[in-house]
């Protein structure tokens, strides 16, 4: 029993002491790897600053944080229909977004810029951000400068990086109002601040 019981620990030591360091390495590989998975999904909170789109209905950071999915979401609709008329009824060049199959690869065209609208771009999503590249490269193959408006300027650095790399030209903020005023004529900008708390919610 004695002889057993001593051969039987010693090769639980051999076993796992002689291989700890093996498998040491394995859990800080598992680590690493998702360490870098995380430093790649670092998400910017918004900003507390409340953008033009948002005062017009009275919205505030506290009322958008309680469902920042939702609201996202309804804001980028609306900004994008919003542009989107501008353009529609100021641009003899304006026409309908370019289809290939299912896939629109852009809300809609003016002149040779195929415009996609943004309210924020708050995630980096592998899936969202390779359909971009793959968007702006078949715009760019048929003659097209795929263009990003995005409203706020508190989007993910690396989304946005990922999509200027991918061949779109990204505008936002300020410059964003700047690039319709020019386009179109029209001051958005001012249109909008000229509305704040006109449709404030729960009046």
């Amino acid at each position: 029993m004695g002889v057993g019981g001593g051969n039987f620990t010693l090769t639980i030591f051999y076993k796992f002491g002689m291989n700890h360091h093996q498998l040491n390495n394995s859990l800080e590989k598992i680590l690493q790897k998702y360490n870098e998975s995380f430093a790649s999904k670092i998400f910017i909170e918004e900003s507390l600053e409340a953008d033009d789109l948002m005062l017009v209905f009275g919205l505030n950071q506290e009322t958008k944080t309680r469902n920042k999915q939702y609201w996202g979401r309804e804001l980028g609709m609306c900004w994008e229909r919003i542009v989107k008329e501008i353009c529609r009824r100021t641009c003899d060049s304006f026409s309908e977004t370019i289809r290939e199959g299912n896939d629109e690869l852009c809300d809609f065209v003016v002149g040779l810029d195929a415009i996609d609208t943004k309210y924020r771009i708050g995630s980096g999503d592998s899936g969202t951000l390779k359909k971009f590249r793959q968007y702006a490269t078949r715009l760019n193959n048929i003659g097209y400068h795929p263009t990003l408006l995005i409203l706020r300027n508190d989007s993910l650095p690396q989304a946005i990086n990922t999509c200027s790399m991918g061949g779109w030209q990204v505008i936002s903020g300020s410059d964003t109002f700047n690039y319709i005023n020019q386009t179109t004529g029209f001051d958005l900008k001012l249109w909008l601040q000229n509305r704040r708390n006109l449709y404030s919610i729960g009046q």
